[in-house]
């Protein structure tokens, strides 16, 4: 009962927002404005401490290097398994539907420059010089490192000190989980916001006439992904993926308005262990990894556009250099946490080491709020999929105490 109750207050914010931005009454959409703001800051601020939390509570509450290595590595195999299934997905569909063979050179426009801080130098950052810094400057990636590094480490304390130490991460863990939880009662005063200023970019945008192919590859790739790809995945290891998307569907509505797996994870986290029942040591371990390194739809969105923006101007592909770029999509979007548009100005980067001009990737810039809603959506039905297999996997794990 109370999961259609929020089922029909998500789908009347949805069709409120969707009034609200047609409408384009503009007090309507400066409270719209105001209320995504200040949700996104909210959902922010409590984003780096679950993920910091999270991973430090798990790993001290483990008893050996065996049990972190064990669960670690399935979840590395899983998310690199899921983020190549996407590029291929991605691939196939570019070859199948064919966006870049309508579209001109002249089509194009130019595209804004490219933050000076360059990615590279963002991955520098993972092991900082001052550990305060880390997390003013919402560092996901070097908050994670120094999470897995604090609790591994409490793993070769003696078994006293180790409890303690597990004991007070968890239970600030657990404290703020208690605070995050009242976010689930405003997700649809969040949806209505993100809705309407959704609607109202998608009706101040002239572009999609050069781009109808090209979006409906992008999109098409994350849908087969997250409809049939994952499904299937799921199935083989005896999962029902109807079940399991039932209980995200919070989750899963937030990712797409909130276009953040950071900002979203403190829903996920509940959507795991509350709906889903998945083990809290894994749900506490896999989710905050996965929401770093588990980039399907990043995967998708850098192969098709890089294949697109180079085959308009006149770059032809050969079997080894698809496979080859496979693997590139692969590895930069796995590293791809935190920075922001990180797979928009990859990509760009991709194409400057190719010598592909950069006009053409400014089409994609108006429509890639909307990209982003659905890729994000994907990365957090990935992140709870492969944390339900690992789950599934990881039976000998005993269980935590957690207050209900």
């Amino acid at each position: 009962m109370q999961n259609k109750k929020s089922l029909l207050f998500l789908l009347g914010s949805i069709f409120l927002g969707i009034i609200t931005g047609l409408l384009g009454q503009e007090w309507l959409l400066k409270g719209a404005e105001i209320t995504a703001a200040l949700f996104m800051n909210f959902l922010k601020l409590w984003s780096i401490p679950i993920i910091f939390l999270s991973i430090t509570s798990t790993l001290s509450g483990m008893k050996s290097q065996w049990e972190i290595s064990n669960l670690g590595r399935r979840v590395f195999t899983y998310t690199l398994l899921t983020t190549v299934m996407a590029a291929t997905v991605g691939l196939v569909l570019f070859f199948i539907i064919q966006p870049s063979a309508k579209i001109g050179i002249t089509d194009a426009v130019q595209i804004a420059k490219a933050p000076t801080d360059t990615y590279l130098s963002f991955l520098w950052k993972i092991v900082p010089s001052n550990i305060v810094q880390v997390f003013l400057e919402n560092n996901v990636i070097g908050t994670a490192f120094i999470g897995c590094i604090t609790g591994i480490a409490a793993t070769y304390l003696p078994e006293d000190n180790r409890i303690s130490v597990h004991q007070i991460f968890s239970s600030f863990f657990k404290l703020i989980l208690k605070v995050a939880e009242g976010i689930a009662y405003f997700i649809p005063l969040g949806t209505w916001a993100f809705t309407a200023l959704m609607f109202k970019d998608l009706s101040n945008t002239n572009s999609f006439k050069h781009l109808g192919l090209y979006l409906l590859t992008v999109v098409g790739a994350n849908l087969v992904q997250g409809f049939v790809v994952l499904p299937l995945l799921l199935k083989s290891k005896r999962i029902s993926p109807i079940k399991l998307a039932k209980v995200s569907l919070a989750a899963l509505s937030l990712a797409f308005f909130s276009k953040s797996s950071n900002a979203t994870l403190p829903v996920t986290l509940k959507c795991a262990e509350k709906g889903a029942r998945i083990h809290p040591k894994v749900a506490h371990f896999s989710l905050p990894l996965c929401t770093i390194i588990n980039m399907n739809g990043c995967a998708a969105f850098i192969l098709i556009t890089v294949l697109f923006c180079s085959t308009i101007h006149g770059h032809v592909f050969g079997l080894l250099d698809l496979g080859i770029w496979i693997v590139l999509a692969t590895l930069a979007a796995i590293g791809n946490a935190g920075v922001p548009m990180g797979c928009f100005f990859l990509t760009s980067m991709f194409l400057i080491g190719m010598d592909v001009p950069l006009n053409t990737v400014g089409l994609i810039l108006p429509f890639y709020a909307f990209i982003d809603m659905i890729e994000t959506s994907l990365n957090v039905w990935s992140d709870l999929s492969v944390t339900a297999i690992v789950d599934q996997e990881c039976t000998h794990l005993e269980a935590l105490p957690i207050k209900e």
